[in-house]
């Protein structure tokens, strides 16, 4: 295939569904090899597939984010697959009901969510992106995409945890974009705004009107126009940009 990321290798994770799968298939429609992740790799192999019988080329890996030796490893399935890692998208994450109830302020948040949420949300990408930049530094080169938020950017009443593991994914790209920009690893993030994925369901069906009232476009946006964001600032076309939080959220942040 031909296209801007063609001859790269890319790894995506939080690739089985929402903006993850969605990137995955851009990146290969773009003329990348793909190795899509996420919690198991059964949950990766429909991604894969549909890659695959597109006429590109995809494995599944399997894995924790929050596991520091699942990341390693699915680094190295990616260069032991592909020879490289060329693109790394850092997208797996959670939303605040996974970890505990939904609607709480601060005071009332349990440990044990804050904790939680920043185990995938932070910790996650942080672990992703140090197994990645090591394996850029030996290769010469490199870009990092992480799925930040409109949430890195503003507060949110009543997600603190969310809000706090995002505005670490901003900080986290940007210190890194300053420390690798001379070994020629570009490192940004791209800040979504509401998306209809699988973890903004329970959120459009509680507050849709109240939501869009705030968005300029007065409409979700699709998984698709993240990936496209995302696989443009892998290409080589982004060659001067790094450590940005690029927003994509139908002027939801400039409302």
């Amino acid at each position: 295939m031909t296209g801007i990321l063609a001859g790269k290798a890319a790894l995506v994770t939080g690739g089985a569904s929402g903006i993850g799968r969605a990137t995955a298939l851009a990146m290969a429609r773009e003329g990348a090899r793909v190795a899509v992740a996420d919690r198991t790799e059964e949950r990766s192999a429909e991604t894969v597939a549909l890659i695959n019988a597109a006429g590109g080329q995809a494995i599944a890996i399997g894995g924790d984010v929050a596991n520091e030796d699942n990341v390693a490893s699915m680094v190295a399935r990616t260069v032991a697959a592909f020879g490289r890692v060329d693109c790394a998208f850092n997208n797996a994450g959670i939303g605040g009901g996974v970890v505990g109830p939904r609607g709480q302020r601060l005071h009332e948040m349990a440990r044990a969510s804050f904790d939680g949420m920043l185990e995938i949300n932070l910790t996650g990408v942080f672990l992703c992106m140090k197994h990645e930049l090591i394996q850029m530094l030996a290769q010469g080169g490199g870009a990092i995409v992480n799925t930040a938020s409109v949430a890195g950017l503003i507060g949110l009443p009543t997600s603190s945890h969310y809000v706090a593991a995002k505005h670490g994914v901003v900080g986290l790209t940007k210190t890194a974009a300053m420390e690798y920009a001379r070994d020629n690893i570009r490192v940004n993030c791209v800040n979504p705004g509401y998306i209809t994925t699988p973890m903004t369901e329970e959120t459009v069906r509680s507050r849709y009107d109240a939501l869009m009232a705030k968005v300029p476009m007065h409409r979700m946006g699709l998984p698709e126009e993240i990936a496209e964001a995302v696989v443009w600032m892998c290409s080589d076309k982004a060659s001067f940009m790094t450590g940005a939080s690029h927003v994509v959220d139908g002027g939801y942040y400039a409302a």
